[in-house]
This record gives C-alpha cells, structure tokens and sequence, in this order.
C-alpha cells in the first residue's frame, strides 16, 4: 500500500486506490464551486426583484406627465364669473286690465230744485246682474269684475271693486348691482366653511371636488329655488343645498336704484385635508 501524502484531502483518503476518472470524486471535487456560483447567482437575482419597482419607476415614468396637485382653499374661491357686456334683460311689457262694464247708477241726493239734472232711469236688475254700478255707463267684459278681492278688502267685500292683477316679478340674472352677502364675500366663504360638514360617505369614497348650486336672491335678501347645476354625489350635494339654505339674508341685487330679483350661482369645493 502506497504512503499517502502530507496534503492528502479526505476526498484523496476515501477514493485511494479506486478509479477517479468518473463517478463521485469529479462531483466531489466541483461541489465548493457550484455552491459559490449558486450563491452568488441567487444573491444577485435577489437583489434585482427588490429593485425593480425603483427602477421601473425611474424609467417607465419619465414621459408621463407629472400630475399636479391643487388644494383649493374653500374661503378664497373667486365669485361666479360675470360678463359686463352682456346687456340686462328688458322689462316685461305692462299688462293691460280688462275693462269692467258698468252702468250709471248714482245714489240719491238732495238738491234744489234748479240744481236737479234730467233724470235718468234707473238699470234694471237684469243688467246689475252682469255689469257693476259706477258713476258712469261704459262698455267692458262682464267677466272682468271677478278679478280676486285684496286681502284687506276681504272684511267690507263689494261688487264694484277692481283690484290689479298681481305681476310676477321678473328674474334678472345680469344687474347693475348683484347681490351680496352680509359683509362681502369673504363672510360668505367663512359662514360656508364654518357650517359645512364634509358628508361621511364621500369621505369614505375619497370624493372630493365642486358643487354648483343656483337659488335666487329676492328683493328682501331671502334665497329660495336653491338647486344643484352639478354635482358630486355622496351627500356632498344635499349638504352644500342644506347650508345655503340656513344663509342670512343677503343685500339684494339693484336694477336702475331698484331691489329686483336676481339668479346666482355659486360653486362650493368639497377638499379631503
């Protein structure tokens, strides 16, 4: 038996005197370096799936264009745009009455002698029947005089009694002078940021954006005919109607020095912090 070296391997121990040209000492021999190169293989794989999102990011993004973020601020929203060469509307046309037909027929007076008129006949009570009695005949529409009574002659009603027919008042949705909150618009957007709650659905749906409402402003300054132009949903619509609605009456908007009726328009944002 042959003397085995100094530097023998276990590998030189175990396969002494056996064929070595094939079988388990060529894998014995490779193992250290297949390990190594398997380690280092996994390692830089590894390394390359933690970064691929950054990379992706870098590169796969940089033709987009960047999105950018506004917050709106609710207390500094500009007013509802206006054009001043838009000429106001004209005035609606007079409405005509209809005349009543009447008949003479004057109560009795005494007078001289020489101071009594020709007299003339009563009407009969057929014609009181379809005309009213005046201090003067003229001819009308028999339908005329069921014009409705005024409230306050409700008390003593009479047949002769012709009230005007009470007009709608027009709209105006351009004036001389719009209308405006107590204490400007800056008082509005602080009266709208102290009283509206951000509804609890659309804070769940991350909803955020504008709200258009239009009402009318009356020559008192009470609103009414609040209504949604656009909306957002999610409760956000009912809650901007609900705060206009509570608003304090505004100073009304003027038409040539007169309080008229005026629409407005008024966007409210709705912004998630």
């Amino acid at each position: 038996m042959a003397e085995m070296s100094p530097n023998a391997t276990l590998d030189d121990i175990v396969f002494e005197n056996r064929n070595k040209a094939y079988g388990a000492y060529p894998l014995r021999q490779e193992y250290r370096g297949v390990i190594n190169r398997s380690t280092l293989i996994g390692a830089a794989i590894f390394i390359l799936a933690m970064l691929s999102p950054m990379l992706a990011d870098k590169f796969l993004t940089e033709d987009e264009a960047e999105e950018v973020m506004v917050n709106v601020d609710l207390m500094n929203l500009p007013p509802p745009p206006i054009d001043p060469a838009e000429p106001p509307p004209p005035p609606p046309p007079p409405v005509e009455q209809p005349k009543v037909e009447t008949v003479k027929f004057l109560p009795p007076e005494v007078k001289k002698d020489e101071e009594v008129p020709i007299e003339t006949p009563p009407p009969t009570v057929e014609k009181l029947e379809v005309a009213v009695a005046a201090d003067k005949t003229q001819e009308g529409d028999i339908n005329a005089q069921e014009i409705i009574i005024a409230p306050e002659q409700v008390a003593a009603p009479s047949k002769g009694t012709v009230v005007e027919a009470k007009v709608e008042e027009q709209i105006f949705t351009v004036v001389e002078q719009q209308p405006e909150f107590p204490g400007g618009i800056q008082e509005m957007y602080k009266f709208l940021g102290k009283n509206i709650k951000y509804p609890a659905a659309a804070s769940r749906a991350n909803v955020s954006g504008k709200v258009f409402l239009t009402f009318v402003v009356n020559t008192d300054g009470s609103i009414q005919d609040v209504a949604v132009l656009k909306g957002l949903g999610f409760g956000c619509d009912e809650e901007a109607m609900r705060v206009v609605k509570t608003m304090p009456k505004w100073k009304p908007g003027k038409q040539s020095g007169r309080p008229v009726r005026v629409k407005y328009n008024l966007p409210i944002s709705f912004q998630l912090e």
